[in-house]
C-alpha cells in the first residue's frame, strides 16, 4: 500500500463565528473546531492496525500538539513588532498566520454586520424565504448614521416579546379567549395594538411603521391585519412569529368596519362619558385617520394614554405618519430620547427593521436596478405624483420639474446649437429614474436628452418602469410595481419628489435621502421657486392635532420644541428634524 496515501491528513480550521461578537477577534480551537478527514486505508474497516498506520497517526498527532501549544504561547503573550524581528522564522510565521485569522475573522464580522445593517436586523432568518432582508444591503449605500444601541435592544426585547405573545402562543391564545367573551385579567402578560390595512401602500407602510413605534412604546405586540395584499407586499419582520392576524381572529370581520360611530370608538367613548375608572373594556378602536374629531386626537394626551394602557386590544385605523405627535407627549419623551438621539432619522430606522419586499417584489427591483440603473455613475430619482382627476401630463408640471431639475444642477442643460458633444474622453453617465401614473413627462425628458447633447457632456438615461395611468389601490401588481418603484427611488444619490406624497416620503426614508420638493402646483401654474431642499429625511404628519392637553386649549403644536416642526410641502403638517 502507498505510504503516502496512508499518511494523507487535512486539517481543517473552521472560521469563528461571525455571530459570537465576545470572540470575534480571537482565535479559538476546540475539539469541534478541528476535524481530520483520512482516506481509506483499507477495503474493509476491521483491518489490523499496521506498524505504518500507528507511525502516520504519531507524526499527525505530534505536527497538531506542535500547533496547540505555539499558539497557546504566542495567544497567552503576543510578541512586540521589535520582538518579531527576532523570533525564530517558524515563530513569526505561525504569528502571522494567527494575524491572518484574525483579519479574515474581523472582515467576515465586517461583512455581516453589513448584511444586518450593524445589528439593526435580527439574524437567523431563512434567506431564501425573503432574498431582500439581506441582500438589500449590497445595492443601499447603507444607513444614513448608525442606530443607539439602545434602539437595537430595545428592538431585541420586542423580537422576544413577540415570540412570547405573537399568533398561537400560550399567551395568545388566553388573550383572545377573553377579548370573545368580552372578560379579561388585569394579569395578562400580553396586550396588543392590531393595525387595521387601509389606505394606498405610500400611507400603510408609513401608518405601519407609526404603529409599531407606539407598540414599541408602550410594551404591546403589533398585529398586523393582512388585508388584501399585504402578504404579497411585506417579508414578515420578527423572527419565530408571524405579524399577521390570524384567519380566526375574533374580530377580523369587524376591522373594516370600524368608524367614529362604534360604540368601541374611542373619541365617541369620551365624547359620551362612557368611559369609567371602574370599567376597563376589553378592546377599543382608535380612530386616527384625517377625518378625526377633537375628542379622537386626544389620543396624543397622557391623561388618555394612562387609561388605553389598561386595555388589552387597541384596534387602530390610521392613514397618517402620527409619529411626531409621539414626541410632543411627556410620558414618551426620555424613552423617544433614548431611543433616537438624532430626531431625524426615526422612519429610516424602522423602515429598513421592518419593511422587506418579498421575493416577487424583490425580483422587480433587482432586475431593473442591474438593468438601468448599477452602471450609471450617478443615479437621480424623480417622483412625480398630480392631485388632478385629469390624467395629464401638464405643460406646468413639465415646467416645474425642469426648472428645478436644472436650476439646482440636478439635471445638465442641453445645448440646443449643436448635435454631436464635443468633449473628449468617455463621458459620465447618469440615470434618471422617473416614477409617475402617467408617461407623458418621462417620454418628454427622454426626448430632450435624446435630440440634444449635454452642455457637461454627460450621456443621460431616461427611464420609468410603469405607468399605471391612476391609483389601482386594491390591484395586487399594481401595488406590487408602486413598492418596487419606491424602492428602487430609494436607491438614487438625488431625490426629486412630490409635495404630499407619501410614495416620495416612503422613498426618501428608507434612502436616508433628504429630497427637493416640487411645490404643489396653484392654478395649474408652475410655483417660482419651483422646489426646496427638504430640511430632514422624514415624512411629513399631515394631520396632526394643535392642542394643548396641559393647558386645555389650542396651541401651535409646531412651536413647542426644536425637533417638531412644520412641513416644506403642507404649512401646516408636523415633521421631526435635527435640532
Amino acid at each position: 500500500m502507498n505510504m503516502n496515501m496512508m499518511m494523507k491528513r487535512i486539517i481543517t480550521i473552521r472560521n469563528p463565528r461571525a455571530e459570537n461578537d465576545a470572540e470575534n477577534n480571537k482565535l479559538s480551537l476546540s475539539p469541534s473546531d478541528l476535524e481530520i478527514v483520512t482516506d481509506k486505508c483499507a477495503a474493509s474497516s476491521s483491518s489490523p492496525l499496521t506498524l505504518m498506520r500507528l507511525m502516520g497517526f504519531f507524526v499527525v498527532s505530534f505536527m497538531l500538539f506542535s500547533v496547540l501549544f505555539s499558539l497557546s504561547v504566542v495567544l497567552r503573550d503576543p510578541p512586540s513588532d521589535a520582538a518579531l524581528r527576532e523570533l525564530p522564522s517558524s515563530t513569526t510565521t505561525l504569528f502571522q498566520f494567527k494575524q491572518g485569522l484574525d483579519s479574515y475573522a474581523s472582515d467576515s464580522v465586517d461583512l455581516l454586520n453589513d448584511k444586518l445593517l450593524g445589528g439593526l436586523l435580527a439574524d437567523g432568518f431563512d434567506e431564501k424565504s425573503c432574498l431582500s432582508r439581506y441582500q438589500s444591503a449590497t445595492l443601499h449605500k447603507g444607513l444614513s448614521g448608525k442606530p443607539s444601541s439602545y434602539l437595537i435592544s430595545r428592538l431585541k426585547k420586542y423580537e422576544a416579546r413577540h415570540r412570547e405573545c405573537g399568533p398561537y402562543t400560550e399567551s395568545y391564545n388566553k388573550t383572545v379567549k377573553e377579548l370573545a367573551s368580552g372578560q379579561f385579567s388585569e394579569s395578562s402578560a400580553c396586550k396588543y395594538v392590531v393595525w387595521i390595512s387601509f389606505s394606498g401602500l405610500g400611507n400603510r407602510i408609513l401608518t405601519l411603521a407609526s404603529a409599531f413605534l407606539y407598540a414599541l412604546l408602550t410594551d404591546r405586540v403589533l398585529l398586523v391585519d393582512p388585508g388584501v395584499d399585504m402578504v404579497d407586499l411585506f417579508c414578515e419582520p420578527f423572527p419565530d412569529a408571524s405579524w399577521f392576524v390570524p384567519p380566526d381572529f375574533p374580530l377580523n370581520s369587524q376591522l373594516n368596519n370600524f368608524n367614529q360611530d362604534s360604540n368601541q370608538c374611542h373619541g365617541k367613548m369620551l365624547k359620551t362619558k362612557s368611559i369609567t375608572n371602574s370599567t376597563v373594556p376589553s378592546s377599543v378602536y382608535l380612530h386616527l385617520v384625517h377625518d378625526y374629531d377633537d375628542n379622537d386626537k386626544l389620543f396624543f394626551c397622557d391623561e388618555e394614554q394612562h387609561f388605553l394602557q389598561k386595555v388589552p386590544w387597541l384596534i387602530m385605523k390610521t392613514d397618517n405618519y402620527f409619529v411626531p405627535s409621539l414626541f410632543l407627549m411627556p410620558s414618551f419623551e426620555q424613552e423617544l430620547n433614548n431611543l433616537f438621539p438624532k430626531k431625524d432619522k426615526v422612519f429610516h430606522f424602522l423602515g429598513r427593521y421592518l419593511f422587506h419586499p418579498t421575493n416577487n417584489v424583490w425580483g422587480l427591483v433587482v432586475r431593473y436596478y442591474h438593468a438601468y440603473l448599477a452602471k450609471a455613475d450617478e443615479r437621480v430619482g424623480i417622483q412625480i405624483r398630480v392631485f388632478d382627476t385629469e390624467p395629464g401630463p401638464f405643460p406646468h408640471v413639465l415646467d416645474q420639474i425642469l426648472a428645478c431639475t436644472l436650476n439646482q444642477n440636478i439635471l445638465p442643460d442641453v445645448n440646443r446649437e449643436q448635435n454631436v458633444n464635443s468633449s473628449a474622453g468617455t463621458p459620465k453617465s447618469k440615470a434618471i429614474l422617473m416614477t409617475s401614473l402617467s408617461s407623458g413627462y418621462f417620454e418628454k425628458v427622454r426626448d430632450m436628452y435624446w435630440e440634444y447633447p449635454t452642455m457637461t457632456g454627460e450621456v443621460v438615461g431616461i427611464y420609468q418602469p410603469s405607468h399605471e395611468g391612476y391609483q389601482q389601490t386594491q390591484k395586487q401588481i399594481h401595488n406590487q410595481k408602486a413598492w418596487a418603484e419606491m424602492y428602487l427611488l430609494s436607491l438614487t444619490d438625488v431625490l426629486v419628489t412630490s409635495s404630499w406624497s407619501t410614495f416620495g416620503y416612503v422613498a426618501q426614508g428608507l434612502g436616508g435621502l433628504k429630497p427637493w420638493i416640487l411645490y404643489k402646483p396653484e392654478n395649474r401654474t408652475a410655483p417660482n421657486p419651483p422646489c426646496q431642499r427638504a430640511m430632514s429625511m422624514e415624512p411629513c404628519f399631515h394631520a396632526p392635532p394643535f392642542y394643548d392637553c396641559k393647558a386645555k386649549r389650542g396651541t401651535d403644536t409646531g412651536a413647542l420644541v426644536p425637533h417638531v416642526r412644520h412641513c416644506e410641502d403642507m404649512s401646516w403638517g408636523l415633521k421631526l428634524v435635527d435640532s
